[in-house]
């Protein structure tokens, strides 16, 4: 056992959030003492190897079937020729093929690349590429998708096509109408020959092959989990072992959680585990206490996710503000039994009061509310467990966690004023993959990594966000990239000039506005939209358009957004 990661702060010594912890939360945590996350699967497969792993579809898969599923992957991967550090996307929504395919990828030593299901190809070629992956995995509901990005994707030397619930038929359990429902949605699609596969095949063969246990560091990289990071193109954040492992400890110690509460205790599983927030603090968190997820495949359908809650028990959920404000708004919520529910956790984006005020009123629960980031893996800062109300806060920092809120120039802010907020900790990413130059502009000299958020460091240790510094667009909790929208409108033959900015929506936090200036004067808005459509993921695509001769500019030329996100219209 090594010694805990004692963080010392130069900036703001006393550390005043300490004050605010419960007595039974520590400063630091053992890092060095934590392993990776091939041994939390290893350690959580044989402990709880009865225990039910994940719901879905009406069927259970429990902690050895996970095992046996995994290993059967891995072992097909090193078949493959799959090496340590090689990586593997994974192009999957919450079904139980993810949670197979993921600890198969980690425990053969390979990196895995998180893809969102519902990219373009043009989105997908530029992540897949930029990752240099060579396997994919994909739900069969999009791998037209796929097939349209393969011949730009040379390094992708194999597609592991899934269908729903593949996973669930590892001990031949019979797949339930909703999977055949989602059986039926899978569009026609055509694969080059040596270039695709199926996932039972897959599970088949490296079950025949057998898997070989190798060494993995605590420094390995487990995971490209690809972001804007504050500005710019979709780069990947390099996530090892030792960030993963660290923020589920930090996250386990700050709500009180020990080994034996895992039995009985079930995680709404509806945020995508492809983005961090979910696979933290959902999925890693209840494999580390051998509690089971209940995944939700389809967030989108309000109707069945409801009815899903109203037909299982649960203890948990996490979410983001438009999830919430979703639920509460349908008309059946009302029939659901809270009575189990003992955390309601937020992140991704800001909760709004109405919807704490209404959530609270509904469930007896408040709305736990956090902040993170995928640079760091993602947990920063969370609310008190026993907390009795929302806050309005992203609460303390966690354990073993350095915040600093800079000015401009650098320099440290006093409490209580405005400022970027920086965070230094083992659960801190080591860099973008490949872009050396975007990770020094991503952290200061000392190691602070720069979140691009402002914040105020409150007197007792709270953290309050203020805005965000950067142009960047929050659509339901998933970040949208003005340059990049931009990119793709111009395109665009009618298209002379084009602006991208925010427009606040009660409905999803912001929407897209694209200001436009047109080449062809009888070019459209609903032409636009759909030439967006072909290119972008729906969330991106912009849902107003709004026409002008010109647009603002500064005395060098560059579009002033400010003027445009002020002026609306």
């Amino acid at each position: 056992m090594g010694d805990p990661v004692r963080v010392t702060s130069a900036h703001y010594p006393e550390r005043p959030w300490l004050k605010a912890y419960p007595s039974d939360v520590p400063a630091e945590i053992d890092v060095d003492g934590l392993g990776t996350l091939a041994d939390l699967f290893a350690t959580a497969t044989a402990r709880y190897a009865d225990r039910p792993a994940i719901r879905c579809f009406g069927a259970t898969l429990s902690f050895a079937q996970l095992k046996a599923g995994a290993e059967a992957f891995a072992g097909w991967l090193q078949a493959q020729g799959i090496r340590k550090g090689d990586r593997v996307a994974l192009m999957l929504p919450n079904v139980p093929t993810y949670p197979i395919a993921l600890f198969g990828t980690l425990i053969a030593g390979a990196t895995a690349v998180n893809v969102n299901p519902l990219y373009t190809a043009r989105e997908l070629t530029h992540q897949v590429g930029d990752a240099g992956a060579r396997m994919l995995v994909v739900l069969e509901n999009f791998a037209g998708v796929v097939a349209q990005a393969l011949p730009a994707l040379p390094e992708l030397e194999m597609v592991v096509v899934a269908g729903a619930g593949d996973g669930l038929r590892l001990r031949g359990v019979l797949i339930t109408l909703a999977a055949r429902y989602l059986k039926k949605a899978v569009p026609p699609y055509s694969l080059p020959p040596g270039r695709g596969t199926r996932f039972l095949a897959v599970l088949a063969a490296g079950r025949k092959a057998g898997f070989r246990p190798l060494p993995i560091a605590p420094g390995d990289l487990a995971f490209l989990q690809y972001t804007g990071g504050t500005t710019g193109v979709s780069k990947g954040a390099m996530l090892t072992h030792r960030n993963v492992m660290a923020n589920i400890e930090q996250t386990r110690v700050w709500f009180g959680m020990r080994d034996d509460e895992g039995p009985g205790r079930v995680m709404v599983t509806a945020l995508p585990l492809y983005h961090i927030y979910g696979l933290t603090c959902c999925f890693f968190f209840m494999v580390r206490l051998g509690a089971c997820c209940l995944f939700v495949p389809n967030p989108r359908d309000i109707a069945g996710f409801v009815k899903l809650l109203r037909t299982n028990r649960f203890t948990d959920l996490s979410g983001v503000n438009t999830l919430f404000n979703a639920l509460l708004n349908h008309p059946d919520i009302g029939k659901v039994d809270w009575s189990a529910l003992e955390y309601v956790n937020a992140g991704g984006m800001a909760v709004q009061a109405v919807v704490a005020r209404r959530w609270k009123a509904l469930t007896g629960k408040p709305i736990i509310e956090g902040y993170g980031l995928s640079e760091t893996a993602p947990v920063v800062s969370i609310n008190p467990r026993t907390l009795t109300e929302w806050s309005g806060t992203i609460g303390y920092p966690v354990p073993s966690t350095e915040i600093s809120v800079r000015d401009a120039a650098g320099a440290e802010v006093p409490i209580g004023e405005a400022g970027e907020l920086c965070v230094r900790g083992p659960q801190v990413m080591p860099g973008y993959w490949r872009r050396p130059e975007e990770t020094a502009k991503a952290m200061t000299p000392d190691g602070f990594f720069r979140t691009g958020d402002i914040a105020v460091l409150q007197p007792d240790g709270q953290l309050r966000l203020v805005d965000r510094m950067k142009d960047m667009i929050l659509v339901s909790g998933f970040n949208v990239y003005p340059n990049e929208v931009e990119d793709v409108l111009a395109t665009h033959p009618g298209v002379l000039e084009v602006a991208v900015v925010g427009r606040p929506m009660p409905e999803t936090g912001e929407s897209v506005v694209a200001h436009v200036v047109r080449r062809d004067p009888d070019l459209t808005a609903e032409a636009l939209r759909a030439f967006a459509r072909k290119n972008l993921t729906s969330y991106k695509v912009p849902r107003e358009i709004v026409f002008h001769g010109a647009l603002p500019k500064s005395n060098v030329g560059k579009v002033l957004r400010r003027e445009l996100r002020d002026g609306g219209a």
